[in-house]
């Protein structure tokens, strides 16, 4: 039994080194042999024994978040007793929070300062440009080199590009995944294999309400219009759909651009860092517009739902459907709903006679502090390369987590160990989902976009043409002001 795993052997594959592009880690990975946990000394720490050191971590995380809490649950009951025997010394996890609107904050805050409040960080993946431009946190590379327990072979490209790099299209790497997550749609089974249901949807529409994942697969928006509004009975309390449309943290951002992706369009040029003109087209104006009229399927209220209040509104029956985070699947299916409810891919678009479908990235990544003493880091690296062995992920798994590890999702039973987790890997694969901006004025920029696209939802601004027009105004002026791009907003701002 190897010493790092919590039932079982320490083990995932190990891979080839990180001074290659994207796909050349990927296609590596795997290619060493891993190396026995004992022999692993940091180069940096070489004169550093850990031997008799009593170590305090903590971590910074989501306030109310399960792969949050999960981190300590895992470092304090697993990984505390297995370094105190196997390497010598004590080391005690505890768990900082705030809100996702606030995390950010309470993290850049603390690290302006140089302080190692917070030894490791699980962060949004669109702030790895903001932490890392100061030199917040470290630049993994040189660590993974020399820790082949660290050259894992990732599930996708996507885990890659959303939750390591910095900047885009580079080898930098400044994240490792914490909890994979994407966008799925949970569905009431018990509602859609209803004999009434089927026999009422059929007659009325001449066609079957899908049953299967593999129907779901096949279905667009256009087909999914028909099962909406079947399921919406306003008499009765009861929607066809739950969606995200509130101004909090990118509630309405994350649901709005799976409409723009899908369709092979984009928001900005990360090459150029230009937004005007990419933006603001007609074709994502149009977007804009169908998304915001499925609120017509929405319980009323819908411009203030969140997570939690989509969360609150299925669990309490007054949706037939949502599309919601896969690391909420805990909250979705609590032990009332259990067997009643089937989780599967949102719906496809219909771009030019095939189906797409580019829904978009959730999920964190851990960085690590740079100002940690050495000690601290030690430990941090100890943790990290725990973390990632395949037993310990399955266990992460079994506790509701999301892992990123290929040989993990890809092992035997692992779409059964939780319901979403079938969905889960089939938007995670290549071409599914798609992170967006990991520039540095994040925070500026989507302050912007979700003040103006709420107030689009709420109907106070009327135009959607407008709306893309006045975002991109102020997105491309905050870009040229920082000296990201040499073209600065035509014009003057428009109003909305």
């Amino acid at each position: 039994m190897g010493q790092f795993g919590i039932k079982g052997s320490f083990s995932h594959e190990p891979g080839a080194g990180t001074g290659l592009t994207r796909r050349q880690m990927l296609k590596l990975a795997g290619a060493g042999a891993a190396a026995p946990f004992l022999s692993y000394v940091s180069p940096a720490l070489a004169a550093t024994s850990m031997k008799g050191a009593n170590v305090k971590l903590e971590i910074l995380g989501v306030a109310g978040w399960p792969p949050s809490a999960m981190s300590t649950k895992l470092g304090n009951e697993a990984f505390a007793p297995l370094a105190k025997k196997s390497l010598g010394y004590d080391v005690r996890f505890s768990l900082a929070s705030a809100p996702f609107e606030q995390l950010f904050q309470k993290a850049a805050t603390s690290l302006a300062t140089h302080s190692a409040d917070y030894n490791l960080l699980i962060s949004d993946s669109q702030w790895l440009g903001a932490f890392a431009t100061p030199k917040w946190i470290l630049r993994l590379n040189d660590i993974i080199d020399k820790n082949p327990d660290l050259k894992i072979d990732w599930y996708s490209d996507i885990v890659v590009d959303g939750y390591m790099l910095y900047p885009d299209g580079s080898s930098n790497i400044y994240g490792l995944p914490q909890e994979g997550d994407v966008m799925v749609m949970y569905v009431r089974k018990d509602l859609l294999s209803a004999p009434e249901e089927k026999a009422a949807f059929k007659k009325k529409y001449g066609k079957e309400l899908p049953q299967t994942f593999e129907d779901f697969v096949g279905i667009t928006w256009q087909d999914y219009a028909d099962v909406m509004a079947h399921f919406t009975r306003p008499d009765k309390g009861l929607y066809g759909i739950g969606l995200q449309y509130a101004k909090t943290y990118d509630n309405f951002s994350c649901f709005y651009y799976p409409f723009v992706f899908s369709r092979g369009a984009d928001i900005w040029d990360p090459k150029t860092h230009n937004v005007e003109g990419i933006l603001n087209t007609n074709e994502n104006a149009k977007a804009l517009e169908e998304f915001v009229a499925l609120q017509k399927y929405c319980p009323p209220g819908s411009n203030q739902v969140g997570i939690p209040e989509l969360a609150d509104l299925f669990t309490k029956g007054k949706v037939f459907s949502c599309i919601q985070w896969a690391a909420m699947g805990p909250t979705m299916i609590p032990e009332s709903l259990n067997g009643k409810v089937m989780v599967v891919p949102p719906p496809a678009f219909n771009v030019n006679g095939e189906k797409k479908r580019t829904y978009t990235l959730g999920g964190q990544p851990w960085v690590v502090n740079a100002f940690n003493n050495k000690k601290q880091q030690q430990a941090v690296i100890d943790f990290l390369k725990f973390w990632y062995s395949k037993d310990n992920q399955i266990e992460f798994a079994k506790l509701g987590g999301n892992p990123c590890v290929k040989g993990v999702l890809d092992s035997a039973g692992f779409d059964d160990i939780k319901p979403w987790f079938k969905a889960y890997k089939y938007m995670l694969s290549n071409g599914r989902t798609r992170d967006f901006w990991h520039d540095p004025n994040y925070a500026k920029m989507l302050d912007i976009q979700q003040e103006a696209f709420t107030s689009y939802a709420a109907g106070n601004a009327k135009d959607p043409k407008r709306v893309l027009d006045y975002i991109a105004y102020r997105q491309q002026k905050v870009l040229f002001d920082a000296g990201e791009t040499k073209r600065a907003p035509e014009g003057k701002l428009p109003t909305l």
